[in-house]
């Protein structure tokens, strides 16, 4: 069977074993982006370098993470965007997990998306949403919230998924389901198909990928219906012993450090690698100690081995250039592994970067700028690897820098 074919086949059901799509190596294909980001970087030491790959033969990359997949083109969380991530040499994948109400694990970048992430307000399932839809009037916007928790396993697997987003000007369901970012497109959302975590894990394995799934935070009180947060926490290793998976090929993932402490010490295999996440938060300074919330330290006794901080706590602005800060100089320092997040999930950046870019806004000129941040990401703060909404970027990137 030929690789296309096979990938067709789970496009069509997701739980099939691709044996023969797992034994052909998925061919890597760098696209025009990174080429476009490097014809755009300022004249310089890292430019010459990364235009001398131009030629290079493109291949997987372990420091290359899929972050939903590619949700820069294609709806997130999908067959359709993982395999998009894996030929662009994604070489570990994600699946944010959660769960349905009939407690069986799903991939979805949130427990109450639904309503952005799927077509569940024009569906015959919206009357099962959490709050249904309430149209924008006068200053309140559109609103809604639709629960994985609200439908069971059988009646997540009719809804189709779109590109996340929503149009808070709506006055209809319909209307709600646009607003779609500039910078994205919806060009490849027909046809895309949402994903199990075991599905994911079958993919994932099938594509030559490794795997990183995120537990997310329940939106509803736990334990629900008898299904505790350990419980939780212990399924989602169990799918990947069911399914045959290393330890050593899953980097587990969740903002709640506890659930980082359970899978050390109840499945100290995958504990290993267990990852604790954290964000930027009100009054951080990437160069004040005194700001911080983690004790690095005491997260290396406690048997945490990988950290993952969002961008802007690994950036900082010297001297009017991109440099890594202090928090990633004394979380390596203190042994941690550092993983980061999200590289190309901020659109152009001719405006700052957002959110994402806080720490170094006012220096952030173009979209070249994400080759910057990514060369001191790399070889200043030392990270292991980086997610990615465009994995591309990252895979050319290591492959030029040997990582």
């Amino acid at each position: 069977m030929r690789l296309t074919t096979a990938l067709t086949a789970l496009a069509l059901a997701p739980t099939a074993l691709l044996a023969d799509a797992h034994s052909t190596p998925v061919p890597v294909e760098y696209g025009a982006r990174p080429a476009y980001l490097v014809d755009k970087l300022p004249d310089g030491d890292l430019k010459d370098k990364l235009a001398s790959c131009m030629g290079q033969t493109a291949s997987k990359s372990d420091f290359s993470i899929g972050h939903r997949g590619a949700p820069l083109m294609f709806p997130e969380h999908t067959v359709q965007s993982n395999v998009a991530a894996a030929r662009q040499g994604a070489g570990i994948l994600e699946c944010d997990v959660t769960f349905t109400a009939d407690h069986e694990l799903v991939c979805r970048h949130a427990q109450n998306d639904l309503h952005t992430t799927t077509n569940i307000l024009v569906s015959d399932l919206a009357e099962k949403c959490t709050t249904g839809f309430t149209a924008a009037a006068g200053e309140e916007g559109a609103s809604a919230e639709c629960r994985t928790s609200d439908i069971t396993l059988a009646e997540f697997r009719t809804l189709t998924p779109k590109m996340d987003s929503a149009d808070a000007t709506a006055t209809t369901a319909e209307d709600y389901q646009g607003g779609v970012a500039s910078f994205r497109t919806q060009l490849y959302t027909d046809g895309a198909d949402l994903m199990t975590h075991a599905e994911s894990i079958e993919l994932f394995k099938s594509l030559g990928a490794k795997f990183t799934p995120e537990l997310k935070s329940p939106s509803v009180e736990m334990p629900h219906d008898g299904f505790s947060q350990e419980d939780y926490a212990q399924k989602m290793i169990d799918e990947y012993k069911a399914a045959g998976i290393p330890a050593s090929d899953v980097w587990a993932q969740s903002f709640n450090l506890d659930d980082v402490l359970y899978w050390i010490k109840a499945e100290p295999e995958f504990g290993k690698q267990a990852v604790y996440l954290v964000e930027w938060s009100d009054g951080f300074d990437e160069q004040d100690p005194s700001t911080w919330t983690q004790d690095f330290a005491q997260l290396k006794e406690q048997g945490v081995q990988y950290l993952a901080p969002s961008l802007n706590m690994l950036l900082t602005n010297k001297d009017g250039t991109l440099a890594a800060s202090d928090y990633a100089k004394k979380a390596s320092e203190a042994g941690l592994n550092l993983i980061a997040w999200t590289l190309e999930r901020s659109g152009p950046l001719s405006t700052g970067g957002g959110w994402y870019f806080q720490s170094v806004g006012d220096i952030i000129t173009d979209d070249s700028d994400y080759l910057v941040a990514l060369d001191v990401l790399a070889q200043d703060a030392g990270v292991k690897g980086v997610f990615s909404d465009w994995p591309a970027t990252v895979t050319y990137y290591a492959n030029c820098m040997g990582l």
